[in-house]
């Protein structure tokens, strides 16, 4: 008989259930360790081995760590956890700068034989394969343009939220959520070595943007235009893709809460014949009513983990990627770049007095 395969999570809260749900869909697996510092989030977990102290789990004998973790302590925790001997799910973004990235690429490349893989979850999602599946196809014919849009409403307590806070987060909703739509751009259309945006904080009383707006462009000449806002009053997600032949969008993204809508994907072919209907093409719209994106992700790490193939999706190589964009994109800003060294200045003022 097989030994099943064991699993650590660190950081029991929202994400760490929601993993822990997944992996509870495989017999041959077993959630034997766990580690949060919140006492009532452990006893959530009372069939498995909890401690405070996120060490308990590295130093067991577990065969995988997943690190749901505030971003501040993510990339220790995954280069721990791979020099432990450990294959290591982590949640995005991969820390909370570009030296956070560095630290966690130098730990996979001491442990070449383990499985590292970072929940860009969107890619799983229902709509997104249909798009990507229609694209490769090729009927559709070349990407010309993106546009995403992915804002949230914040809550009475957003400013007191972890991710509200810059030495628990390191950056506001664009490397919060619009990294998913930056990570988004990339799969459909590769790499963009021009960026310019603008990034403020409008509304929010903290230090960290509340909204970003760039402008990406790729080698081959393809656009890519993100707003990603924490003061967009009604939940939204839309991706946008316009091409040779027609475009493609994807509305709406199945959540928990279902607080951004249906998921949806409407298709239509430009008609540029004489006589038909100027502007106003033929759409298709699929609905899509449940979520596999969870079951996929989880699915393909403990593949990648068991077997050795490599990750196809939120590897290293996606992570830093998408991280040097959300960088970029704050470079690209001067005025913004002026304030955070203000805000910096001010912070080491007030240390020193």
């Amino acid at each position: 008989m097989t030994a099943p395969f064991k699993v650590g999570i660190i950081g029991l809260g929202k994400m760490g259930i929601i993993r822990a749900q997944e992996l509870r869909r495989h017999a041959d697996v077993r959630i034997v360790a766990g580690s949060d510092p919140d006492a009532g989030r452990r006893a959530a977990f009372a069939d498995i081995a909890t401690s405070a102290d996120p060490k308990s789990v590295i130093e067991s004998d577990v065969d995988a760590v997943f690190v749901c973790t505030p971003n501040r302590f993510t990339p220790e925790l995954v280069a721990a956890a791979l020099d432990a001997g450990k294959h290591v799910f982590a949640e995005k973004p991969p820390g909370r700068t570009m030296a956070d990235v560095e630290m966690i690429l130098a730990a996979e490349a001491r442990n070449p034989g383990r499985t590292l893989k970072f929940g860009f979850n969107h890619r799983y999602h229902a709509g997104i394969q249909e798009a990507k599946r229609i694209l490769d196809g090729g009927r559709l014919g070349r990407i010309l343009w993106m546009r995403g849009v992915y804002g949230k409403a914040g809550s009475q307590t957003f400013e007191q939220e972890w991710r509200s806070a810059r030495d628990l987060s390191g950056g506001g909703i664009l490397l919060d959520q619009g990294i998913h739509m930056l990570d988004l751009f990339r799969f459909f259309a590769g790499d963009f070595p021009e960026v310019q945006s603008m990034v403020t904080t409008a509304y929010w009383n903290f230090d960290l943007e509340d909204n970003a707006f760039a402008l990406l462009r790729g080698d081959e000449g393809r656009i890519a235009m993100l707003h990603s806002s924490s003061t967009q009053w009604k939940h939204k997600f839309s991706l946008e893709i316009y091409t040779s032949e027609g475009f493609l969008s994807v509305n709406g993204i199945l959540s928990s809460t279902r607080s951004y809508g249906d998921e949806t994907i409407t298709v239509a072919r430009k008609i540029l014949e004489p006589g038909a209907p100027m502007g106003k093409p033929r759409e298709e719209t699929l609905y899509f009513d449940t979520d596999p994106s969870w079951q996929l992700e989880v699915d393909e790490f403990l593949d990648c983990a068991r077997t050795g193939a490599p990750v196809v999706h939120g590897t290293s190589a996606d992570a830093w990627a998408a991280m040097d964009l959300v960088y970029r994109i704050y470079g690209a800003d001067p005025r913004w770049q002026e304030e955070q060294a203000r805000r910096s200045a001010a912070v080491q003022r007030r240390g020193s007095a």
